[in-house]
């Protein structure tokens, strides 16, 4: 294993931002507790460094049904590690999800969101295996552990395990009760989650919280800067499917393509009817009636928008992504206005015959296209599948199938409410540069915990930093080099301090 040794983690500890900030407690976590909880970290790093990585190596892939049953049995013995007394695996008519509560007697309850399935991979397109999550170098970035779900979201979520450990071994009790909700199916679109969250008893454990977060780790490499967002666009995840079987015309089978000259292509017709989706460079959704429902950004929101644009690089943006130009060369203020405010028509994939190397010279039978839109409020998810079925028959491709394999709704958030002003608290404490954005341009299912009959707050929180969710070699930062971004340990002593800064907060 290509651990840490204890001393170089004392170091760290002294040297990292939460070490000098934090040392002032605040929210009732004494000064006596910061230390010992430190210590306990400290001595439970290669236990909880284990247990991510063990954790990666048993992949939930719900599009591949990979470990299904031993996902969601995995899930239900860390929440019992941790200290979770009530868990339960929860069936539902797709992959089980997982329930758990802890009763710390406490005046406040947090709900936890926690997902165990990761995203497909091909270990030829990564450097370090990707079910090994080995740790290596990483220039200008310290020691990082590569694997899939490093970040997205084992890495995060095996944060909060370690503080919960590190608090049951220091024999102090966490400062709030807590709901624990998990599902296999997020990255899939999670279409079966709500079966978990409106069961009676779960509605009845999550009404009595205060609000609900996500584990992120998401930090600036750079100067350590944190952005809290008050939502996330809602999602649509489909396949457009253009048949010579369904269509009337083209070839049942795949034909030699010297038949072109006399039958049609189930893949042109694909091709043309995805022209539709959207105006001619690709930028802006065409569907019918896309935008009737969406909601202008309010001037809050545009203050928002430009605080977090002054706050923010766009050269590194851009180098981050590897891009040389956005959309319309708009400035970086627009940009980020874009970025909150657009539904997005995107392709993420094209599937039509042959497509391995050389030619095969044949007329496909089918063509596929991966689709997924992402939506603003006040855009609902079912609308807009009913709106692109509409779209498509009025223009003559009623027979292309619209297979919706998941989605869900947009959130929002108050930022005013309790769990934004302790995210805000407990970043300002650990002396993060910190700022508010409307929403994340990516998605989660928190509708389900915004929306009735549950009505929270909910957002994402946490410390540190990884990078490459979905994409090969993708990381968390174990040992920060950079004294403004937080390794591993600080972010557990931080994610205590959340907890501590919930159950102060009114």
């Amino acid at each position: 294993m290509n651990g840490i040794g204890a001393t170089d983690r004392r170091t760290l500890l002294k040297g990292a931002a939460l070490g000098a900030v934090m040392a002032v407690p605040g929210a009732a976590l004494a000064k006596d507790d910061v230390a010992i909880l430190r210590k306990t970290i400290a001595a439970g790093h290669d236990a909880a460094i284990k247990r991510l990585r063990d954790w990666i190596a048993l992949p939930t892939i719900a599009a591949e049904g990979r470990n299904v049953k031993e996902g969601a049995a995995y899930m239900a013995e860390l929440a019992r590690e941790a200290g979770f007394q009530h868990v339960e695996i929860v069936p539902t008519d797709g992959l089980p999800g997982v329930f758990a509560t802890m009763d710390n007697g406490a005046k406040k309850t947090l709900a936890l969101y926690f997902m165990y399935d990761v995203k497909q991979f091909d270990p030829a397109e990564w450097t370090s295996p990707p079910l090994d999550g080995k740790i290596v170098d990483r220039a200008g970035l310290g020691k990082v552990l590569v694997g899939r779900g490093a970040v997205n979201q084992k890495g995060p979520e095996s944060v909060v395990l370690a503080a919960l450990a590190a608090m049951k071994a220091a024999g102090r009790k966490p400062p709030v009760n807590l709901v624990l909700m998990c599902e296999g199916e997020e990255e899939i679109g999670s279409p079966h989650f709500t079966q978990i969250v409106r069961r009676p008893d779960v509605t009845a454990a999550l009404r009595k919280c205060v609000g609900a977060v996500i584990p992120s780790a998401w930090q600036s490499p750079n100067d350590g800067a944190a952005e809290i967002n008050l939502g996330a666009k809602g999602i649509i995840e489909c396949e457009l499917i253009a048949s010579g079987e369904k269509w009337g015309r083209g070839p049942a089978k795949d034909l030699h393509s010297s038949m072109k000259a006399v039958v049609d292509s189930p893949a042109w017709h694909l091709v043309q009817a995805l022209q539709t989706l959207v105006s001619a460079d690709g930028n802006t959704p065409a569907i019918d009636g896309w935008f009737e429902k969406v909601r202008p950004l309010t001037e809050r929101e545009k203050a928002l928008i430009a605080d977090s644009a002054a706050k923010h690089s766009e050269a590194t943006a851009k180098q981050q992504m590897g891009v040389k130009h956005f959309i319309n060369d708009l400035s970086w203020g627009e940009t980020q206005q874009r970025l909150a405010s657009q539904p997005t028509v995107n392709i993420e994939g094209l599937i039509a015959g042959y497509t391995g190397p050389g030619g095969k010279t044949i007329l496909p039978s089918r063509a596929v296209a991966k689709l997924d839109m992402r939506l603003v409020p006040n855009q609902t998810h079912d609308d807009c599948v009913t709106k692109i079925k509409a779209h498509l028959a009025k223009r003559g491709f009623a027979d292309v199938e619209v297979k919706v394999t998941g989605g869900y709704d947009p959130t929002e958030t108050d930022e005013n409410s309790s769990l934004i002003k302790a995210e805000l608290a407990t970043y300002q404490r650990a002396g993060v540069k910190t700022s508010v954005y409307p929403r994340l341009a990516g998605s989660w299912p928190g509708y389900v915990f915004t929306s009735a009959p549950v009505s929270l707050a909910a957002g994402q929180f946490g410390f540190g930093h990884g990078s490459g969710a979905h994409a090969p070699d993708e990381y968390l930062l174990i040992e920060s080099t950079n004294p403004k971004v937080l390794g591993y340990d600080d972010s557990v002593m931080g994610f205590i301090d959340f907890f501590y800064q919930i159950a102060a907060t009114g």
